[in-house]
């Protein structure tokens, strides 16, 4: 299997096109199933405990790959059995039903299987599972021990992980050559279970990747505070918020963190607090300047907003910010720039939009020139020129008050570093999900912002 940490993502579009060019250089449909259906069936037997499978197969080249999956089974000594929703309706489909030599149940009346692979539908479905379809497998997946779907559980849409009527939930997801959206978007992700990638002879083009461990630099003999990044935070109305992302900044790996407008000394000490000045703002060593955090949606604010925009320092907006300005305004911009909306925000600034929350991320991108963090229980990371980022699943506990500071905290130390604001936001994204993982339940931001440091080694560790 192929690990699916930074694995390319493709749309149902752009995978066919990948097949397409693959049978232009004289691959044929019908070994490409095989090679799926084979690597399906390896798959499957690794995990089944020589439980008896039942393949479910559709009409298209799922279930084709159904049947190969079936065929491969039982020529291994494998229990298998098929049922079927209807003929098959490819070439390639039929060439693998007409490969199967066991019986064809009708799936209204299969008995149930310990094991359940669903080769229904994969990435081509675009409408509801009819009725019959759904109480099929709701019955057959609730009497197994074990779903395993092929490719995309039946009756998600894969491109924007849209449910379409009521899909099972899937304990294992084999994705075929490359991930889909719905792997990585919500609600679809969610019935996805664990996703495991095969490789099937698939050379993927692709803009956008599944999120992976970042490689950040670690401190030399030459480092000093400043070349290992200077962050600065401007404090709005509600100073906790901004003292919460710098705690993260400096715990990410900053090397110098400036509180900008605070008064009152605090602990962390480390913490350097100057004055919300032209002299501070001005300041030729801040590799990254964070506004947004607890800011406050008044005129001042706006106005503080402003000063940030008119620097030429590499800029992460967040929060409230995000309520004070427009995409026009934001586009003048010329430094780096690294927007960290959620849904709300994202609303307030860009408005609904059309599409997948890919699609929509990557129009803001767009419209704003910006890198666009577009955050959720599914967070796409988006840049302007269309390459983008998707992050998989982190921890529910993140639902807490604070844990956005931390992450721009975290992608303000990662942009000071000189990072490709793409790749910076990506790693602060990264960090984030680590640090909640590391942090286990009932976490506070306090916490998080904490274990950004472990987060870190452990992104050492990976690579």
């Amino acid at each position: 299997m192929t690990p699916v940490a930074g694995a390319a993502v493709l749309t149902a579009a752009e995978m066919r096109a990948a097949e397409a060019r693959a049978f232009a250089g004289g691959d044929e449909p019908f070994a490409m199933m095989r090679r799926a259906g084979e690597a399906c069936a390896h798959a499957i037997r690794r995990v089944s405990a020589g439980g008896e499978v039942l393949v479910l197969c559709g009409p298209g080249n799922n279930g084709g790959d159904g049947y190969v999956i079936a065929t491969t089974l039982a020529a291994a000594g494998h229990p298998v059995r098929v049922a079927a929703l209807a003929a098959p309706r490819t070439d390639s489909a039929r060439q693998a039903r007409d490969a199967w030599t066991g019986p064809i149940e009708a799936l209204a009346s299969a008995a149930p299987a310990p094991i359940l692979v669903d080769a229904l539908f994969g990435i081509g479905l675009t409408r509801a599972l009819d009725d019959d379809a759904v109480a099929s497998l709701k019955r057959l997946s609730t009497a197994a021990r074990l779903t395993i779907a092929i490719d995309l559980p039946s009756g998600i849409d894969s491109d924007s992980g849209a449910l379409l009527g009521c899909p099972t939930c899937a304990d294992i997801t084999l994705a075929l050559g490359a991930l889909k959206p719905a792997h990585l978007l919500q609600p679809a992700a969610a019935h996805c279970g664990a996703v495991r990638l095969l490789d099937i002879g698939i050379v993927a083009d692709a803009a956008t990747y599944s999120l992976a461990p970042p490689s950040l630099p670690s401190p030399n003999p030459a480092s000093h505070k400043f070349n290992r990044g200077m962050v600065a935070v401007i404090k709005g109305r509600m100073a906790g918020a901004a003292e919460l992302a710098a705690s993260a900044a400096m715990h990410a790996g900053a090397g110098y963190v400036a509180l900008l407008g605070a008064t009152i000394p605090a602990a962390p000490h480390a913490l350097v607090r100057r004055p919300l000045d032209d002299e501070s703002l001005d300041d030729p060593r801040i590799g990254a300047l964070l506004i947004g955090p607890g800011l406050g949606r008044d005129d001042a604010m706006r106005v503080l907003l402003e000063q940030a925009l008119d620097t030429d320092h590499p800029l992460v907006i967040d929060g409230d910010a995000l309520h004070l300005v427009t995409p026009e305004r934001l586009c003048a911009r010329r430094a780096p720039l690294i927007l960290t909306p959620h849904a709300g925000e994202f609303a307030a600034l860009f408005g609904e939009g059309q599409g997948s929350k890919l699609d929509r991320a990557r129009e803001a991108a767009r419209s704003a020139d910006a890198v666009v963090v577009f955050k959720g229980a599914d967070t796409v990371i988006a840049a302007p020129d269309g390459r983008a980022r998707i992050a998989s699943a982190a921890s529910n506990w993140l639902s807490t008050a604070g844990s956005g500071d931390v992450l721009a905290g975290a992608i303000a130390a990662c942009l000071a570093t000189g990072f490709d604001p793409l790749d910076a936001a990506a790693a602060g994204v990264w960090l984030h999900g680590e640090a909640a993982r590391q942090c286990g339940v009932a976490f506070i931001a306090d916490d998080l912002a904490r274990a950004l440091a472990g987060a870190r080694d452990a992104a050492t560790k990976s690579l």
